[in-house]
């Protein structure tokens, strides 16, 4: 598995392309903006994107997804809770197209030899979502180094969010964490040093 962060627009939302090496085919994770960075990276490496993959339905998540999605074809996931339908609001402006899919926790989606499991982390918005895959966490904007997503906009829930934490904190074993902003780090450097960790797994 080859993990590529290509950060974007103007928060420098981390958008991944997640590939398969044997068969070069990908799943692109929050592409948020500059659709032409993340397909020229696509083409440049003949990657095949088989599915766009939303952590949640934020505007800095999902600024590129359409001009991702027709370009190569790849069906397009998201939580049904972060759809602009949903919410109605302007923090979040993406409507699933009608060939796309929505998913939950429990769900997996299988790209080559790559399995994608989604995990319910709600908080930062109602609808999200992180994503496992190997020894990696993509943890969308649930989960940061050294800090975690804000719940003050519209749909954020504090009590949500310490519950999603302790809920990725008590996964087994160790993670590389794959946020979406920010550097990466480890589930269990999070589980030691990350305050809002610590207080989530005393609840």
């Amino acid at each position: 598995m080859l993990i590529k962060t290509i950060p974007v627009g103007q928060l420098e939302t981390n958008c991944y392309v997640v590939t398969d090496e044997k068969s070069l085919d990908c799943a692109v994770i929050d592409p948020g903006d500059e659709s032409n960075t993340i397909l020229d990276y696509l083409e440049e490496h003949k990657l095949r994107c088989r599915a766009v993959f939303l952590t949640h339905g934020h505007y800095d998540h999902v600024g590129a997804v359409e001009a991702v999605a027709e370009e190569t074809g790849a069906t397009v996931y998201m939580n049904r809770l972060d759809d602009a339908e949903e919410r109605r609001d302007p923090h979040f402006p993406f409507h699933l197209p009608a060939e796309g899919e929505y998913y939950g926790d429990g769900d997996s989606i299988e790209i080559a030899s790559l399995r994608f499991e989604v995990i319910g982390t709600p908080g930062h918005t109602p609808g999200g979502v992180s994503l496992r895959c190997g020894e990696a966490l993509f943890t969308g904007d649930t989960l940061f180094r050294g800090s975690c997503g804000r719940t003050d906009l519209v749909g954020g829930d504090m009590e949500e969010e310490l519950r999603s934490l302790r809920r990725l904190c008590s996964l087994e074993g160790d993670y590389e964490v794959y946020p979406g902003h920010m550097d990466s780090s480890t589930l269990a450097r999070e589980r030691l040093f990350n305050y809002y960790c610590r207080a989530a797994m005393n609840l």
